[in-house]
């Protein structure tokens, strides 16, 4: 029994030796990866073929990693890291298990594939569901099953990640659980964030994960940036001063470091009351954290509602009024005719609407509760 225990023991000092190099690895190769992945409980397990993850643990069969490169054992951390960010055991519903967890490997290893991992051997991966959801994924399996059979071992004829053992969830603990998912999605949103501002996201992630690609941030951060990125100098040179080209006189207006905010509300009968009530408390946060920038403030749906303009120290007051249909492109002529060089234009919607051709000469940032696609401007989504 010695020599056994010898023997063993030897094997998973490889073995360990062998993961603490793949976590190295996926964290200097792909940083996301490997944060999250830094996180899982790693496990030896006899009763599986290669490896498995639930997303919180990742098993592995130990003749399996003993015979694996480090290539390998860095795409099994990488595929349990995105099980962690998938959370597959709370999304399954009622969908079968085992199905569930090979549509999630397909579209999970697709995705790894493309960001430049190499597949290890007896993985999940099938060609034609590249770029699919999980949940697509599993009809079309579930289609070509027979429903009396699904059950069977030939649901599993073309994977050998996981082996025989069955997902364990815990439904008596589901309150834990719900105060863990909390957290760890205020970490990958914070993850997410940085990573993105790095330009380090995997590619095709939101593929996988699409409530990710919404940047749920303070669209008060965007103005921080926006701010550092623009006020560099006290003083900087901007288009000619309107008030002498009658002279002939073509001056170059001086500016300083203030910036000309416009904050366009929609009013339109598409946005409830409720977001109406969030604009405005959005709105009012501006003139207390940037008490040095004048800000217009528009009201408008299909046409200008109302026009204030507030300097530091004012309080804002004005009557939300309209609730018809949307046209944007109102407020952009009315920027143009009556307010002179705007820096920076933060519009609360909901973004359905009327757009202009063409974008405007500021920056547009559109504040929005959920994103779609917007013909111009950065988004950034409140919740």
């Amino acid at each position: 029994m010695g020599a056994k225990v010898c023997i063993s023991i030897g094997i998973e000092m490889r073995v360990e030796e062998k993961i603490s190099k793949a976590k190295a690895r996926l964290m200097m190769d792909h940083p996301y990866f490997g944060t999250i992945a830094s996180s899982l409980d790693i496990q030896m397990s006899d009763d599986i073929e290669s490896f498995y993850s639930d997303g919180s643990t990742l098993k592995y069969n130990t003749d399996y990693f003993e015979e694996a490169i480090v290539d390998d054992i860095e795409f099994a951390l990488a595929n349990g890291a995105m099980h962690t960010l998938l959370k597959h055991t709370q999304r399954s519903g009622v969908r079968n298990d085992k199905l569930w967890q090979l549509s999630t490997d397909y579209t999970i290893n697709s995705m790894l594939l493309a960001n430049g991992l190499s597949l290890p051997p007896r993985v999940d991966y099938q060609e034609r569901f590249d770029g699919m959801y999980a949940e697509e994924i599993y009809e079309i399996l579930k289609s070509e099953i027979d429903d009396d059979n699904i059950t069977s071992d030939d649901e599993r004829d073309s994977s050998d990640e996981r082996g025989d053992e069955e997902p364990q969830i815990d439904r008596a603990s589901e309150s834990e659980e719900m105060r863990d998912i909390s957290i760890d999605e205020q970490f990958l949103e914070q993850l997410h964030q940085k990573m993105d501002r790095q330009g380090t996201l995997p590619k095709d992630l939101k593929f996988v994960v699409p409530e990710l690609s919404i940047h749920r941030v303070d669209w008060r951060e965007e103005l921080y940036r926006y701010i550092a990125t623009h006020a560099k100098s006290s003083f900087s040179f901007m288009p000619p001063n309107m008030k002498y080209l009658y002279r002939g006189i073509y001056l170059p207006s001086l500016s300083s470091d203030l910036l000309r905010i416009v904050v366009a509300i929609d009013t339109s009968g598409s946005v409830d009351e409720e977001l109406v009530a969030t604009f405005v408390s959005e709105v009012d946060s501006i003139t207390q954290q940037y008490p040095n920038y004048e800000i217009d403030i528009i009201t408008a749906d299909a046409k200008i509602q109302s026009h204030q303009l507030f300097l530091p120290g004012e309080t804002l007051c004005y009557e939300l009024s309209g609730r018809g249909g949307t046209d944007f492109r109102v407020v952009f002529d009315y920027i143009d005719r009556e307010i002179d060089y705007p820096t920076l234009l933060l519009y609360f919607t909901d973004g359905m609407g009327s757009f202009p051709e063409s974008e405007p000469p500021y920056d547009t940032i559109w504040v929005m509760p959920t994103e779609i696609d917007l013909p111009f401007g950065e988004t950034v989504v409140i919740s």
